[in-house]
């Protein structure tokens, strides 16, 4: 996979709480520069401007999912109003590790209802805070109620973020009928292609320059000048 191809996984994230509007216009101007599917962002920071071929995600109920239904899907609603592609919405990650997963579904449909049909919904699983069982429940729950995708993590949680392991339980779960993407934790280009080869179909990176240029260092056949660019030396 060359470097384009793999911009093209990525949804480039700026969700640091300390964000800026001039943070946000020189993250999507970065985007745009590497070539990324989509730029993601924290829905205080819509509505925004960005090149023709470039998508708008925003997070959700983020970062701990404890939001009421009606509240997420009202963010989900403002956010598509104010112009987003993609909502990332984080499910009640209590509610599964309970076993109410009924409950986790419900949260879900009530925020794909409130999203245009055309508009695409990621559902945020926290992976690492689940155990097998729980994550193959939630991506069948998750299907149920309309999602386009599940998610492995905010990045935010103690618990850690994406694995490959959790990516391939999710893609077998949901078969290739939902996209996977894996998110949290994924920071260079190694990692990255590792998620890629066990099912994820997009990529949550804050550092993308750095993964992007990773490629050439962990290529076996890139020359010593390549990874010297790479690192930027």
């Amino acid at each position: 996979m060359d470097r384009a191809e793999l911009a093209r996984y990525v949804d480039h994230t700026l969700l640091k709480p300390e964000a800026t509007v001039a943070d946000v216009e020189a993250h999507i101007a970065e985007g745009a520069d590497l070539g990324v599917y989509a730029v993601c962002l924290s829905p205080s920071m819509l509505p925004v401007t960005v090149p023709e071929g470039l998508k708008v995600a925003v997070v959700c109920g983020f970062p701990s999912g404890k939001h009421v239904s009606s509240i997420k899907a009202a963010e989900a609603a403002r956010a598509v109003a104010d112009g987003a592609d993609e909502v990332d919405m984080v499910i009640d990650i209590g509610a599964a590790i309970a076993g109410n997963y009924a409950s986790v579904e419900a949260d879900i449909a009530a925020v794909r209802a409130a999203m245009l049909p055309d508009r695409v919904l990621k559902v945020i699983i926290e992976s690492a805070a689940l155990s097998d069982d729980a994550i193959v429940a939630v991506c069948r729950a998750a299907e149920s109620a309309g999602a386009d995708f599940v998610k492995t993590s905010t990045g935010f949680h103690p618990s850690g973020g994406a694995s490959v392991h959790a990516v391939e339980l999710m893609a077998k779960t949901v078969g290739g009928r939902l996209g996977v993407k894996a998110s949290g934790g994924v920071r260079t280009a190694a990692e990255a292609l590792a998620m890629i080869e066990a099912g994820a179909t997009r990529l949550g990176l804050s550092g993308t320059r750095a993964v992007l240029d990773g490629l050439a260092s962990d290529d076996p056949d890139a020359t010593e000048s390549d990874m010297q660019d790479a690192a930027g030396y």
